[in-house]
């Protein structure tokens, strides 16, 4: 049988016996014979009231006890899989029965439990790591939040708006994520703007990592022409007064005048001399303005020059050259006070001269000094109509071996001109230079200075270095430069 059939016919049954209940008790001569109870094959007599003495909510509380009894005896006697249904028969039973017989006191009502919607049964609060129980609280990345408790990585403060940002399931108002991840430009100081196609557009230096927009680059904002990184807004450059400009960090070992880079050139010398590459012959050498040394490059017959500016030159031909004969005095951000003096430069060998830009710091002097004496090497031993790869690349070759000598001194086992060019003057070096040493700031230069010959994209000066520097990695300088002399290449 059904349940639910079962069910209808137990409900029928019911109905039957409270409306039976009654009538037994209004005629004393009614029908004693025994009566089926609905469907069920179970009889019970009907006692005649006059030997029933019993109330009637009595009576009838005993009918509904005997009614359970029955159909749970009925019940045993079928399989076990239908007694679930007895079960919702006996409580529907006993709450008819509750119903009709009210008790004088309300049963206890327990405390209520605490809510928690379907499928859940418990928030846990992703901040304090406490139950949320009641009160507003807050749903994001799978996970809940007391108010006080969502609140931003950077500030500390609660997030109360709309829109946060997040970095991994770290959250953050929008405004600090925009400080922290926004990057801002180390020239004006402001956030970097998007572009027409809303992406963040900036110019960074390859070396040094400043970032900066895009519009510096013509906006006449100041470069050092040494290091090569744009003026900040909150810090002046100090102007050479010929279109060049210096920041502090170069500014520090500057070397103004021809008597301040007089030791730091013997020095240099000294070096080519205990590499066995001594120059005999002794080669003015002469610090110079801009415009000084762009007119003795346009009385030059012959030779290479690196663009967009030449800052050093091997002279060959005679000609009258302006020197710079007392440093420049500082003031108000920019040089005041230099004296020059012309000076005829006579030929007496393959070199007339050779002419360096001044106001350049130390190590890049000396880098410069260290090219254009390799020049003059050269032309004093006989290397004659070499292509400029070639010349221009074992020249940037030995700028970079000195350059590597004084950065990491003792490597290559070269020679170092540190401790000879201690007597340089305390106005145009540091004191650590002072001292044969040098301050981190010149020791970041001196690899930038590396950085640049290593990475140059001119085919002469940057593809000749590489060329050279491999051939000299791989033979040894002396083979290369008689390689050079006997076939005019590199040898492979």
């Amino acid at each position: 049988m059904a349940p639910t059939e079962r069910k209808s016919r137990f409900m029928k049954w019911l109905s039957k016996l409270f409306k039976s209940g009654p009538s037994r008790g209004n005629a004393a001569g009614s029908n004693r014979h025994p009566q089926l109870i609905g469907d069920e094959s179970m009889i019970w007599g009907a006692l005649p009231r006059s030997l029933d003495d019993r109330s009637r909510p009595q009576k009838e509380k005993e009918e509904l006890d005997h009614a359970i009894a029955l159909s749970l005896g009925e019940d045993l006697k079928r399989r076990s899989g239908y007694r679930w249904q007895a079960e919702k028969d006996e409580e529907l039973a006993r709450s008819l029965q509750d119903s009709s017989n009210p008790t004088l006191y309300p049963p206890y009502a327990p405390a209520p439990a605490s809510y928690y919607p379907y499928g859940q049964t418990q928030r846990i609060c992703g901040g304090c790591k406490h139950d949320i129980r009641f009160g507003n609280y807050l749903g994001c990345m799978g996970t809940y939040f007391h108010p006080q408790c969502f609140y931003c990585r950077s500030c500390g403060r609660p997030i109360v708006e709309n829109e946060f940002s997040l970095s991994g399931r770290d959250p953050y108002h929008k405004s600090c994520f925009k400080e922290l991840a926004h990057p801002k430009c180390e020239v004006c100081h402001q956030f970097i703007p998007t572009n027409r196609a809303g992406l963040i557009e900036y110019r960074c230096h390859p070396f040094w990592s400043q970032k900066y927009c895009p519009s510096h680059e013509h906006d006449n904002t100041a470069r050092c022409c040494s290091c090569e990184r744009l003026e900040s807004w909150d810090a002046r450059y100090v102007s050479l007064g010929d279109g060049r400009s210096l920041c502090f960090e170069c500014m520090e070992s500057a070397i103004m005048d021809t008597g301040d880079c007089q030791p730091l050139y013997h020095a240099i010398r000294d070096y080519y001399e205990g590499m066995n590459m001594r120059l005999d012959q002794q080669i003015p050498m002469l610090l110079v303005e801009r415009q000084a040394l762009n007119e003795a490059i346009v009385g030059e017959k012959s030779g290479l020059h690196h663009m967009p500016e030449t800052r050093g030159l091997c002279l060959s031909e005679e000609q009258t050259v302006t020197s710079i004969l007392k440093r420049p005095t500082f003031g108000r951000h920019q040089l005041v006070g230099i004296r020059t003096q012309p000076q005829k430069l006579t030929r007496k060998c393959e070199v007339t001269a050779i002419l360096v830009l001044y106001g350049l710091p130390r190590l890049l002097t000396g880098a410069i000094l260290a090219h254009e004496l390799m020049h003059g090497w050269l032309r004093l031993k006989g290397y004659r109509n070499l292509n400029p790869e070639v010349e221009e690349g074992i020249c940037q070759v030995l700028s970079y071996m000195w350059l590597e000598s004084e950065v990491m001194p003792g490597f290559k086992n070269m020679p170092s001109s540190s401790t000879s060019t201690s007597a340089a003057s305390s106005s145009s070096s540091s004191s650590s230079s002072k001292k044969g040493g040098k301050s981190k700031v010149e020791h970041k230069l001196g690899e930038f200075f590396m950085h640049q010959i290593a990475n140059d994209s001119s085919p002469a000066y940057g593809g000749g270095f590489r060329s050279a520097n491999a051939a000299v990695n791989k033979y040894g300088l002396r083979r290369t430069l008689d390689h050079i002399r006997l076939t005019g290449n590199f040898p492979l």
